[in-house]
C-alpha cells in the first residue's frame, strides 16, 4: 500500500544569512581506503603516505617512492622516453596510453635508473600503479630488462619495487613474452653472483608476479599488500568459494615461505642499505694473534676433565635442559646486524629453523639455527627446505655458512612424509657436501640422527661440552636393540654419544668447555672461545679454493 500521501513533508529550512555548508579547502582532506576516515593530506604525506589512524598504506607514486629510497640527488633515470607500439592494434589503445601518460606524467608504468642508497650503488626500477594499473606490457618490460642487463654489465645489485595489476591485455601475447624476457635478463644477473631484491607492493598480481617479482634473492614486502597470480575475485568467480580474510596478503605469503620478510615503509631505505652492505663487504682474512698450539693444549686439558665429571646419562639430561641456551641466544651473542629471512619459497616458514645473514667480526655470514622451543627443534622437511636456500645463497655470494644444530631428530608423522621428509634430508646432504663456500657446525644441545646430520655436514663439526650426538635417541636406541625403553641410560653409555667419545673418534674436531649451570646468562666466556675459533676456521678455510675446499669436505667423510 503507497502511504506517501498521508504523510505530510516538513521542510527545515536554513538559518537567515545561512545559504550553503562550509567547504573543505580541495586537497586539505584525503580518505583512507581501509578505515574509511577522513585525514589530512600533509599528515600522510609526512608519514609517508600510511594512514596515522589505522596503519593503512595509500599507493605510492613512483618518483615519490624514489625521493624516499634514494640517496638525495643520486637518482639518474634510465630510458625515460621509452614507449611501446601497439602491437595487436587494439581500438582505443593509444588514446588509453595518452591519457595515462597526461594523468601520471609518466612515458610508461615503471620508472628505472642508477643511484645510492645509504651510499650503497644500486639499479633501483619503481613501478607506477596510477600508469594503467602498472599493467605489463612491452615498455615495461623493455624498461626492467635494459636495467637487468645494465645492472649485470656495471656489476651492480637490482631492486625493483613492484605493482601490478599483470599483463596489459591490450598487448596479448607480446605482454606474455615480456616475462620470459626479463626472467632471463635476471638470469644472468643472478648467474654472475649479483643480488636481486624485490619489495613487494599492493597490489603484485598476474604475471608481474609468475615473473621477476618472486625471483630475487631476497623478497620484502610491505604491510598487507595484495600478492598472487590469479586475483581474488577471479579465483572467488572461478571455485565458487569465499575466500579467507588476509587471503593472498603479504602475511599470509610469509605464513606460507614465499616472503623473506614484511618491511614498514619507515624501515625501508634502513633495511635496503643494511642488505647492500651486507653484500658488498668482502670477507678479508686476517690473521688472529690466536696461537694454534695453546689451543691444542686447552682442548686435550677441557678433555681430560671433560671425561671425568659427569656419565653419558647425565650428559644426555644436560643436552635437552630448557634453560640450555637455544640457537638464538648464540646469534645475538656472536652475530651483528642480523637479518632473519623466512621460507621455504614453496610452502610455509618452519620457524624450528631460524635463518639469516649477519656480520660475525664484520665478515658477511650465513647463519642457521635450530630451534629447541620450536616443536623441540625437530624440522619439518620445509625447515629444511629453508636451510638449503639460503645455503645456496650463501655459495652464490661466497658467504661462509655457521650451522648451530640442536634437535632430538627430524619432525615425524603424517604430514612430514607427505611432504617428503626423507627426501628434503637426502638433498640437504646431497647438496652441502660440494657447496663452494666454507660450512661450519655447532653442535649446541641434542644432535639427533638425520635430522641433525642435514645441518652437518661441513668443513669441520664442533660439539658444546654437555651436547650429544647419535644415531637416535638413547630411549629410542634401547627400545629397539633390547625392546625396553627404561634401559636408556645404559644405551646412552654403550652409544659413545658424548663430546669426548666423539672427538676421541674424530667425528668432531673441537670440544668447548661449558660453566655450570650452562643457560643464556652465562654465555660470555663461551661465546668468546666460539668467537676466537670461527676466526680460526674463517681463516683456514677461506683461503681454500672451491675445489680444495669441495675435496677437503668429501675426504672428512670418506674416511668413516
Amino acid at each position: 500500500m503507497n502511504l506517501d500521501h498521508v504523510f505530510k513533508k516538513t521542510l527545515v529550512r536554513p538559518f537567515a544569512g545561512i545559504r550553503k555548508k562550509p567547504e573543505v579547502p580541495e586537497g586539505l582532506l584525503c580518505k583512507c581506503s581501509m578505515c574509511k576516515k577522513a585525514i589530512v593530506a600533509e599528515d600522510v604525506r609526512k608519514n609517508f603516505y600510511v594512514c596515522p589512524s589505522c596503519n593503512g598504506y595509500f599507493r605510492v607514486r613512483a618518483q615519490e617512492r624514489i625521493a624516499r629510497i634514494a640517496d638525495e640527488g643520486s637518482f639518474l633515470e634510465w630510458d625515460q622516453d621509452l614507449v611501446g607500439k601497439n602491437p595487436m592494434e587494439f581500438e582505443g589503445y593509444e588514446e588509453k596510453i595518452a591519457a595515462a601518460r597526461l594523468k601520471t606524467r609518466l612515458k610508461e608504468a615503471v620508472v628505472t635508473g642508477q643511484c645510492t642508497i645509504g651510499g650503497e650503488p644500486c639499479v633501483l626500477c619503481v613501478m607506477d600503479g596510477r600508469f594503467m594499473m602498472a599493467s605489463m606490457g612491452e615498455a615495461v618490460g623493455e624498461k626492467i630488462t635494459r636495467a637487468a642487463e645494465e645492472a649485470t654489465k656495471k656489476k651492480l645489485p637490482i631492486i625493483i619495487f613492484t605493482c601490478s595489476g599483470g599483463a596489459r591485455m591490450q598487448e596479448g601475447i607480446i605482454s606474455l613474452m615480456q616475462m620470459a624476457k626479463t626472467s632471463a635478463a635476471l638470469k644472468r644477473h643472478s648467474d654472475e653472483g649479483l643480488l636481486y631484491i624485490s619489495v613487494l607492493t599492493d597490489p603484485t598480481t598476474g604475471g608481474v608476479t609468475a615473473s621477476f617479482a618472486m625471483e630475487a634473492d631476497i623478497i620484502l614486502a610491505e604491510p598487507k599488500a595484495l600478492i598472487g597470480f590469479a586475483g581474488p575475485r577471479v579465483i572467488e568467480q572461478t571455485t565458487g568459494q569465499r575466500l579467507p580474510a588476509g587471503f593472498q596478503r603479504a602475511e599470509f605469503l610469509l605464513e606460507h615461505g614465499f616472503v623473506d620478510r614484511i618491511v614498514e615503509r619507515s624501515e625501508q631505505k634502513k633495511v635496503l642499505t643494511d642488505l647492500l652492505h651486507l653484500h658488498s663487504v668482502s670477507v678479508e682474512l686476517k690473521v688472529s694473534s690466536f696461537s694454534e698450539k695453546t689451543e691444542i693444549e686447552n682442548v686435550k686439558a677441557a678433555e681430560e676433565n671433560i671425561q671425568k665429571k659427569y656419565s653419558a646419562w647425565d650428559r644426555v639430561c644436560f643436552s635437552r635442559d630448557k634453560k640450555r641456551p637455544i640457537g638464538y641466544d648464540y646469534i645475538n651473542l656472536l652475530i651483528d646486524q642480523f637479518y632473519e629471512f623466512h621460507g621455504d619459497r614453496m610452502m610455509t616458514d618452519d620457524k624450528a629453523v631460524t635463518a639469516g645473514i649477519g656480520f660475525f667480526d664484520g665478515k658477511p655470514v650465513t647463519v642457521i639455527a635450530q630451534e629447541k622451543n620450536e616443536n623441540f627443534g625437530m624440522c619439518s622437511p620445509q625447515g629444511y627446505r629453508k636451510a638449503l636456500r639460503l645455503m645456496r645463497q650463501a655459495e652464490k655470494f661466497h658467504r661462509p655458512i655457521l650451522c648451530f644444530v640442536d634437535t632430538p631428530g627430524a619432525a615425524c608423522g603424517i604430514e612430514a612424509e607427505e611432504h617428503g621428509q626423507g627426501e628434503a634430508i637426502a638433498r640437504n646432504l646431497f647438496e652441502m657436501s660440494s657447496l663452494k663456500t666454507p660450512i661450519l657446525s655447532i653442535l649446541i644441545g641434542e644432535g639427533g640422527s638425520g635430522g641433525a646430520l642435514a645441518l652437518a655436514v661441513a668443513d669441520e663439526v664442533w660439539m658444546m661440552e654437555n651436547a650429544v650426538y647419535s644415531i637416535l635417541s638413547p630411549e629410542g636406541f634401547s627400545s629397539i636393540l633390547w625392546k625396553d625403553s627404561k634401559r636408556a641410560k645404559e644405551a646412552a653409555d654403550s652409544m659413545k654419544l658424548t663430546a669426548a667419545d666423539l672427538k676421541k673418534a674424530g667425528i668432531v674436531e673441537r670440544v668447548f668447555e661449558e660453566p655450570a649451570h650452562f643457560s643464556k646468562d652465562h654465555m660470555e666466556d663461551v661465546a668468546e672461545a666460539l668467537r676466537s675459533q670461527i676466526d680460526q676456521f674463517l681463516l683456514k678455510y677461506g683461503s681454500m679454493d672451491s675445489i680444495e675446499l669441495c675435496e677437503h669436505r668429501y675426504q672428512r667423510f670418506r674416511k668413516y
